[in-house]
């Protein structure tokens, strides 16, 4: 939900004896903070910013869910459970009644304090240190759901993906969802940003405010985001962490596994995309969510954007060709002004080209795409970094067998290639397809373009690719034979 930030971030609503501070969505009475789920707080939000009026249940439900079909019980439910933590009916206060065949209405006084946020901290430590969301999260409703379930009965947990996936906006937003769960907080350390000459455990210490003794007895949730580049140094950080503090959770993103005792793996796949075979209407196309999200930030870029049927084979292959990544889709968007829907699917050929042009506020390797495989593509050793070249020569799936006919070479035999293929897949640079017992490999299309531009020499690139178009001849003649 947008709403969340267009206040004063320092405000505070007050009503009855609760206070609701926006910026840090936490609700106290008096000093006792409630408990409250992040779908509650957003529906409270609409509430009280709307006091006095009727807001029908599908405006509440487009406000707090905009890109998900969700059926009005779940409204009713959050509803029923903002009036048991408001007390709603006790000693004669209601805050939230029912309008017959309208919506529902928040009934009670609300006064804009913009001054209490300074009495607030004097009460209580701030809970986290998540950004501010200002986006909504799309197509990941499910995923989300499962893991806040999960996470206050697993201990470390790990978000794997591919560049552009959405791991940070994961797990961003399952901390947001689950300060409700930790007595001592959610907070957050960018392992991006801390300085390689700082030992790990003084960053995140520095990141807390706290001290090691402190931390070994909180109720706390750790996110540590993008570990890939310090993976090594995180694992044994998060080990000692794990052993020193028992109560404390770790959800961490990397784009592969950290390998450390009690991880539990969470993969990352991209949104889902329609299928180029199929013909579908404007609805069904919504339906997915790489089409949601297009539709979602298209709007942002112009208003009153809708998805038309004369527009669903551009922005169906669009959502397709940048394989449902939502880094891809989002700076794609950014060029439909200049571009309209026509010339965006146009330029896709060079897709790295066109999503060059960056977001300004993201960190660095947010900024492009090109940024964000260019962090991946640096940690790889020089037999990955070959690899990753010679295999971009296949542009659908491809077996084990297919690789070591057409990719090996001097400085990359077969049994280096095999064992370099299962490092690819860790590392979320190259998709496994299992069917009939047989493993096929897959690229990213983004991925693809990205390490084919990595070609030092042309003359390899051309011999690789005649011997690809060779390899394909024969096993079209011997197919032709059976």
């Amino acid at each position: 939900m947008n709403s969340h930030y267009d206040l004063n971030p320092a405000s505070v609503l007050r009503f009855g004896p609760y206070a609701f501070h926006l910026r840090q969505r936490l609700i106290l009475d008096g000093d006792r903070q409630l408990r409250m789920g992040g779908r509650a707080l957003d529906i409270l939000q609409v509430l009280v910013e709307r006091a006095g009026r009727v807001v029908s249940k599908e405006q509440l439900i487009a406000l707090v869910w905009p890109t998900s079909v969700v059926e009005e019980i779940n409204l009713r439910v959050h509803i029923a459970a903002l009036r048991r933590a408001l007390r709603d009916g006790e000693n004669g206060q209601r805050y939230i009644v029912n309008v017959p065949q309208c919506g529902y209405s928040f009934i009670a006084p609300v006064h804009y304090d913009s001054t209490a946020q300074l009495v607030f901290e004097h009460l209580q430590a701030p809970q986290h240190n998540l950004p501010a969301r200002l986006t909504p999260v799309t197509g990941r409703d499910a995923l989300v759901g499962s893991l806040v379930r999960q996470m206050p009965l697993c201990r470390m947990m790990t978000i794997t993906g591919a560049a552009g996936v959405g791991k940070t906006t994961v797990a961003l937003r399952v901390a947001e969802l689950l300060l409700e769960h930790f007595c001592d907080g959610v907070w957050r350390g960018d392992l991006a940003s801390f300085d390689n000459s700082t030992p790990l455990l003084e960053a995140v210490l520095d990141t807390l405010e706290t001290d090691f003794a402190t931390l070994t007895q909180r109720h706390a949730l750790l996110v540590l985001d993008n570990c890939e580049h310090l993976r090594e140094r995180c694992q044994a950080l998060v080990q000692h962490l794990l052993d020193a503090a028992p109560r404390l959770s770790v959800l961490a993103t990397s784009r592969e596994a950290l390998r450390v005792n009690l991880e539990t793996l969470q993969p990352l796949r991209p949104l889902t995309v329609p299928k180029s075979s199929e013909l579908i209407s404007v609805e069904e196309a919504m339906s997915y969510s790489a089409v949601q999200l297009f539709v979602s930030r298209a709007r942002t870029r112009q208003q009153g954007f809708m998805l038309r049927e004369q527009d669903l084979k551009a922005v169906c292959d669009i959502c397709r060709r940048l394989d449902g990544l939502p880094l891809a889709i989002e700076l794609a968007v950014t060029q439909i002004d200049a571009l309209a829907l026509v010339g965006l699917q146009a330029q896709l050929g060079n897709c790295l080209q066109l999503l060059s042009h960056g977001r300004r506020t993201a960190v660095p390797r947010h900024r492009t795409l090109k940024a964000a495989l260019d962090w991946g593509y640096q940690g790889l050793n020089d037999a990955e970094q070959l690899a990753l070249q010679r295999l971009s020569v296949f542009p659908k799936a491809f077996t084990l067998d297919d690789a070591l006919v057409v990719v090996t070479c001097t400085n990359l035999p077969a049994q280096v290639l095999v064992a370099v293929v299962a490092q690819l897949v860790a590392k979320s640079l190259l998709c496994v397809e299992r069917g009939s017992g047989i493993a096929r490999y897959r690229m990213l299309n983004t991925t693809r373009s990205y390490a084919r531009e990595q070609w030092l020499s042309q003359a390899q690139r051309a011999d690789i690719e005649q011997r690809h178009a060779r390899y394909k001849s024969r096993a079209s003649e011997i197919q032709l034979a059976v």
